[in-house]
């Protein structure tokens, strides 16, 4: 249904206009006499086997959705029917912003990709701290991506974590620190070995006078190179955060099969889906080799199948997650990679 129907029709909208149209869809079918159950029984494909233990909690299954589809903490609800095991909410900022001016999300069908510059467009921390008051989904592990706002400068950064870290404590399970998106200006300087490490210290600091600690992950970019890389790993052993998400969007255009005009007219932006695929695993496995596989890394980049879910696990992912991906299989992917990984 989803491909034959309602990609067509997603499609010829706008993409942005399609994402809200397409949650606006799934509401209307819950809201139907019985449809939670029905859409429960379709894509709520549940296994022991596919259980994990990921810093420290339990995970129904390793697929999750990444951060970016729900950057307010608005529709978790509804993607925990899908059958998710955890759904990272984000990425939100201590102030409400509006992102970078539309259009600022596009298609490139012939590479099954997504070429973004949202620029953490939401509605700041205290909006999302204020819907998660009224709880989570049970069976589902909820993370909150955190960043700074625009017009904070680098070297203030660390206040603007520490104040999302602080206000989303007691509401989410674990923190994603962002500093790899491309589209605010100056954001991926912070994966530079002092201020990075300063940021996680920080919040490692603040996490240690809760009662209830809450695991920390960083969100890198896939166009480190290797001594990057090796940095990275360097300050996760240093400050004793919990691993990592790898990874973020891509800059690069190289090896892509829409025309190079279209590209170039499409501008600026992180680039997803499959045509990041390749790099980001290179990345995961790069990480589990120079760390000796000594902390839990989350793969996400590039995957639209049970295939590649399962290359992405083999490179050393402990979790994955799934964005783009859903955007051109539809949502039945979730269970299609979650009942492949049980043979």
């Amino acid at each position: 249904m989803y491909k034959s129907i309602l990609k067509p029709y997603f499609f010829s909208l706008a993409p942005e206009t399609a994402h809200h149209k397409a949650i606006s869809l799934f509401n209307i079918g819950l809201k139907i006499p019985g449809g939670s159950a029905i859409l429960k029984s379709i894509y709520g494909y549940r296994d022991k086997s596919l259980e994990r233990e990921v810093f420290g909690m339990k995970f129904n299954n390793p697929v999750g959705l990444a951060a970016g589809f729900d950057k307010d903490g608005k529709y978790f609800h509804q993607m925990a029917r899908l059958g998710f095991g955890h759904i990272e909410i984000g990425t939100v900022t201590p102030l409400p912003q509006d992102g970078n001016p539309k259009p600022r999300m596009f298609r490139l069908p012939q590479d099954r990709g997504l070429i973004n510059r949202m620029g953490f467009n939401n509605d700041g921390v205290d909006a999302m701290a204020d819907r998660l008051k009224k709880g989570k989904p049970k069976d589902t592990v909820l993370g909150g991506n955190i960043g700074k706002n625009k017009i904070t400068p680098n070297d203030k950064a660390v206040d603007d974590y520490i104040t999302c870290f602080k206000k989303l404590h007691p509401y989410v399970d674990y923190f994603v620190v962002n500093v790899s998106s491309p589209n605010t200006p100056g954001l991926r300087e912070l994966q530079d070995k002092k201020p990075l490490t300063h940021i996680l210290s920080s919040l490692k600091e603040e996490n240690s006078k809760i009662d209830h600690s809450r695991p920390i992950v960083l969100k890198i970019a896939p166009d480190l190179n290797h001594d990057q890389l090796d940095d990275i790993v360097d300050i996760v052993n240093s400050t004793q955060i919990d691993g990592l998400i790898a990874t973020n969007t891509t800059i690069s255009r190289a090896g892509l099969k829409t025309d190079s005009s279209i590209v170039e007219e499409i501008g600026a932006g992180g680039l997803s889906g499959a045509p990041v695929f390749r790099a980001s695993t290179d990345v995961l496995k790069y990480l589990v080799e120079k760390s000796n596989g000594g902390f839990p890394i989350i793969g996400v980049g590039g995957i639209d199948s049970p295939e590649t879910a399962k290359e992405k696990l083999a490179a050393g992912a402990s979790l994955i997650q799934i964005y783009s991906g859903m955007v051109y299989e539809g949502p039945g992917l979730i269970s299609k990679i979650n009942k492949a990984l049980t043979k």
